[in-house]
């Protein structure tokens, strides 16, 4: 299985400083902060919203995916409902998301449908959730936020996913690379 290449976070040590004991031997979490990012490209927010959604291919990573071998392309399914997931060289799709709201140009929330164990995570109880929203702050400028909530909600193992996200390789990166393809930082 091919994982996420993104760091390797010790999950022992974040379970460590963010578990309660109760004394039985179980485990407490409490609610982790959320993920928030944000970005002003030099884009419409139509244009944004397109890029990031309909255009995913075009910046997500080939090696973010956690599919059983080489991503040949990212696909999100326009729609409330819709799935996002890789096509992989081995002819299956990997599933990684659904989107809950599809509100162009304005909102895209999709479940994050990523184990704490880098697996697909059916469901969606046990999923984070991902916003981005998309507004215009100028002519040709559009500020992207994006927040990435309800990591507890992965149970046991939780901190390791909001790390992963919150990492320098993670959110931060992504939007990054998205922004390039949208028309740059503004």
């Amino acid at each position: 299985m091919r994982r996420l290449e993104w760091r390797d976070h010790s999950m022992a040590a974040t379970e460590v400083i963010s578990g309660l004991s109760t004394g039985n031997g179980v485990q407490e979490h409490t609610a982790a902060e959320p993920v928030r990012r944000s970005v002003r490209v030099r884009a419409t927010r139509a244009r944004a919203f397109e890029v990031f959604a309909n255009e995913i291919n075009a910046w997500w990573p080939a090696t973010y995916h956690i599919g059983s071998s080489p991503q040949k392309k990212v696909v999100v399914e326009g729609r409330e409902g819709g799935s996002i997931y890789t096509e992989q060289e081995d002819g299956i799709n990997s599933p990684w998301a659904k989107v809950l709201s599809w509100d162009p140009p304005h909102r895209l929330v999709f479940a994050w449908q990523v184990s704490p164990e880098y697996q697909y995570e059916p469901e969606l109880a046990k999923s984070s959730e991902v916003e981005v929203s998309f507004t215009s702050v100028a002519d040709g400028i559009t500020e992207v936020k994006l927040e990435h909530r309800g990591f507890d909600r992965h149970g046991a193992g939780h901190e390791g996913v909001r790390a992963m996200v919150d990492a320098e390789d993670g959110w931060d990166a992504l939007l990054s690379l998205f922004a390039a393809k949208a028309g740059g930082e503004a």
